[in-house]
């Protein structure tokens, strides 16, 4: 995994000048980018770097591939390494504590939403249904009032039926017959 860093915040870390780690980064010993117009580099790298660019005088054993090798190391500088490694992890650790407590929030975002789609979805489910239960209960009426206007209107119309039998029947009583 990359960690990318800023050029001055490795400089702080590393304790090292400018033109130091721009030397390091032309002769290939740290990785580097260049994004939106900052330089940055690879802490990895850097630690890397930093460990093997440190062998001098004193005695210490350091761990180079997978071979331990005995080399002189200055004690100053071990501290300054190590100080920069502890420093890089820490980087490391909030960032991914930042991480994961953005998706931790994202997460419980995401589930209220989900909780309010499911309260919404059961409300229109309850008015689907009372609306359903009052349309049935309408057409019931219509229905009820469809017949009942059929019976009365086909009652009025036979009655005045037979009142219009009964007036022709008693106008062609009155009339002269040839």
């Amino acid at each position: 995994m990359e960690t990318w860093v800023i050029i001055d915040e490795f400089m702080k870390l590393a304790q090292l000048e400018k033109e130091k780690v721009l030397e390091m980064v032309a002769n290939g010993t740290l990785k580097s980018k260049q994004e939106n117009g900052q330089f940055f580099i690879d802490a990895g790298s850097g630690t890397q770097a930093l460990v093997k660019s440190g062998i001098t005088s004193g005695g210490a054993v350091m761990v180079q591939g997978d071979t331990a090798v005995s080399s002189a190391v200055d004690s100053g500088f071990v501290e300054k390494t190590i100080g920069t490694i502890l420093s890089l992890h820490e980087k490391v650790v909030s960032s991914k504590e930042e991480t994961i407590s953005s998706v931790k929030n994202e997460n419980q975002f995401l589930k209220d939403a989900l909780f309010n789609t499911q309260e919404v979805y059961e409300d229109d489910k309850k008015t689907i249904a009372i609306l359903r239960e009052q349309l049935r209960a309408a057409q019931e009426e219509i229905d009820f009032l469809k017949r009942k206007y059929k019976l009365m209107w086909g009652r009025a119309i036979d009655a005045k039926a037979k009142e219009s039998g009964e007036e022709q029947g008693a106008v062609q009583e009155d009339l002269p017959k040839p």
